[in-house]
């Protein structure tokens, strides 16, 4: 169990109203050894917040779509789930994982967005009791794409990892700011505006101060851009505004310190729009610009050639309409 830490002089009103929160979890919380933890795979990174760690992969029939981070946070009540993997398979397993850490029932599942790896394990929780959440733009989104998303993660996962899999929308919707109660613990709940894609949602878990961020947080693994790059760089200032010990990004660690933690992303998004602006100015092409814009960034991101042009294709569409 993660311990707290101690206060060095004394404590601000905020460091005490902390404390008090966890302190209050604490009786309730789960007992799980770090060995058994990591033996189920999922990590404690806070007092009731349990992340496993996706891999630094495309979908496959071996990884089984485990590419992200899902996450649970447990309350005295419930236990609400963040994201749910790439597969019926691996939603299965987390299910299984949360069970064997606490006997608190799931309530809640948040996607943070739609892409496959982040909401094809949702029907692994699907019961009469259990609330899908997302942003108020996702049900749309997910209508959208539903047939080619199935298709593709059925080619790429085989039949095995794929059984059970299906596309499960939101009923609860989040527009603007939302708070969800799990019990003596509260989730603060924001939709924003496009950017990684036009669906994103954060949630803030306040008596730990942990902010989860979706893919609007990569680390390691290459940003991946499905909405705008210019959305997306206006958003980052104010997402840095949000009050966080850490940070858990949608692919990368399990727990990142915060703000810093998204300075890369900044970085490569900024070299991507500058570089795209002065090859539009230029009279460069597309396909001139996708040989050659962002190359700087070669080298500093994991999965840079599988992902990076389409980042340049995106950002290009969207930057010559300037």
């Amino acid at each position: 169990m993660t311990e707290i830490p101690p206060y060095f002089g004394k404590p601000s009103r905020k460091d005490f109203l902390r404390g008090a929160a966890i302190t209050a979890l604490l009786p309730l919380l789960p007992r799980i050894s770090r060995a058994e933890a990591e033996r189920i795979g999922v990590l404690e990174i806070a007092p009731g917040i349990f992340v496993h760690v996706g891999q630094y992969q495309l979908v496959n029939e071996a990884n089984r779509g485990d590419i992200s981070n899902p996450c649970c946070i447990i309350g005295s009540d419930a236990v609400a789930v963040i994201d749910t993997s790439g597969s019926f398979a691996m939603g299965s397993d987390l299910h299984t994982a949360i069970r064997k850490i606490t006997d608190k029932p799931v309530r809640y599942v948040i996607n943070t967005h739609m892409h496959p790896d982040h909401v094809m394990g949702n029907a692994a929780f699907k019961a009469p009791d259990v609330t899908f959440i997302g942003h108020y733009k996702l049900p749309a989104a997910l209508a959208a794409r539903k047939e080619s998303y199935l298709a593709n993660a059925r080619r790429r996962l085989g039949e095995e990892a794929f059984r059970g899999t299906e596309i499960i929308p939101p009923t609860l919707l989040v527009q603007g700011s939302r708070d969800l109660d799990l019990g003596n613990r509260v989730l603060t709940l924001k939709s924003r505006p496009t950017a990684h894609t036009d669906n994103d949602l954060t949630i803030y878990d306040h008596p730990t101060e942990t902010f989860f961020a979706g893919d609007l947080l990569f680390s390691g693994h290459i940003p991946t851009l499905d909405g705008s790059i210019v959305g997306w760089l206006k958003l980052i200032p104010e997402l840095k505004l949000e009050k966080a010990a850490r940070a858990v990004p949608g692919h990368g660690p399990k727990s990142m310190s915060w703000p810093d933690a998204i300075d890369p992303v900044e970085r490569y998004l900024t070299v991507l729009a500058t570089d795209v602006r002065q090859m539009i100015k230029d009279g460069k092409t597309l396909e001139e610009a996708v040989a050659t814009a962002g190359q700087s960034e070669r080298g500093k991101w994991a999965l840079f050639d599988e992902h990076h042009p389409r980042n340049v294709t995106a950002a290009y569409t969207e930057l010559e309409w300037e």
